[in-house]
Formats: structure tokens, C-alpha cells, sequence
């Protein structure tokens, strides 16, 4: 099974692509979830963020094997603030736009979860500072994937398992 299906777009709309997502502080493949889901009732819409959040973590290790550091660091951020609007999307039907508010959101997770969703969070967080300043080294990026894979499964079961 092929982890990423390959899309051409024109060099122009994926620019655009990129301007709108660092607008909003995401990443290309964040923005066009939430492109796609946008539509979609709040239960579907978290099951689609675990999904890909699960997809991008894959993809992180991937580019690991390549030696792209940074590239792992944006998809384990991806993963990451794709899992906390998941649980927001399956807890309250709410729908999280920015930073600021996948801040806020993080405790009410450490609130439900425990306290070990801010480090999980904070590991998340420091993927996407590494992404675009590049300091991280392979091995930072190796332990905030295990800290990220956490949350993800832990909400993934919250949002495959049955009811709120």
C-alpha cells in the first residue's frame, strides 16, 4: 500500500498553497485537510485528522531514512496539531483555526489525558520551530515522533472507539 499518492499541481497554485498555509501557520498538508474537511461533520472530520495525523507520522520517519530532518520535523508538527483537533472535533464538534487556540486546547487535553500530553505537545511544537530555523538533529526528531505517536494513538482510540 502506497503511503502518499503523488498530485501535480501547477507551480503557481502550490505557492499559493504554501502562502495560505504559513498565513495560518500550517503546513501544505495541514491547510489542504482542512481544505477537505472543512464540510464534513465534526465525528468524520476527527477520524479523517487521526488518519492522516497516523499518515504524516509515517511520512516523518520516511523522510528520516532519506536524511531530510527538517522535512520529518514539519510532518511530525502535521501530526501532532492534527491530533489535538481531532479530539476537539470529536469532544465538542469544535473546530481549532490557530496556534493559539491548539494551545488553549492542549489543556483540556492534559486535563482529560494527563499531564503527559504537554510534553507530547511541547515535542510537536518543537518540530515545527525546527522546521523553519533547521536546528534539530536526527535524533531530536527520532524522540518527538515516539512522544507525537503517543497522543495520536491515544486519541485515535478516543475517536474510533465508541461515543463521546
Amino acid at each position: 500500500m502506497a503511503l502518499l499518492e503523488v498530485v501535480r499541481l501547477p507551480r503557481s497554485i502550490v505557492r499559493r498553497l504554501r502562502v495560505e498555509a504559513e498565513k495560518l501557520g500550517m503546513g501544505l498538508e495541514e491547510y489542504l485537510v482542512e481544505l477537505v474537511t472543512r464540510d464534513l461533520d465534526p465525528l468524520e472530520r476527527a477520524r479523517e485528522y487521526v488518519e492522516v495525523a497516523r499518515e504524516l507520522l509515517e511520512q516523518a520517519r520516511e523522510e528520516l531514512r532519506r536524511g531530510d530532518v527538517r522535512q520529518a520535523a514539519e510532518k511530525a508538527w502535521g501530526a501532532t496539531a492534527l491530533a489535538v483537533k481531532a479530539y476537539a472535533a470529536w469532544r465538542e464538534g469544535k473546530r481549532l483555526t490557530s496556534h493559539g487556540e491548539l494551545w488553549k486546547y492542549t489543556l483540556v487535553l492534559r486535563e482529560e489525558l494527563g499531564k503527559w500530553v504537554i510534553s507530547a505537545w511541547n515535542a510537536g511544537n518543537s518540530m515545527h520551530t525546527c522546521f523553519y530555523e533547521g536546528w534539530c538533529s536526527r535524533e531530536h526528531v527520532e524522540d518527538a515522533i515516539e512522544e507525537i505517536e503517543r497522543l495520536v494513538k491515544t486519541i485515535e482510540e478516543k475517536v474510533k472507539g465508541t461515543g463521546r
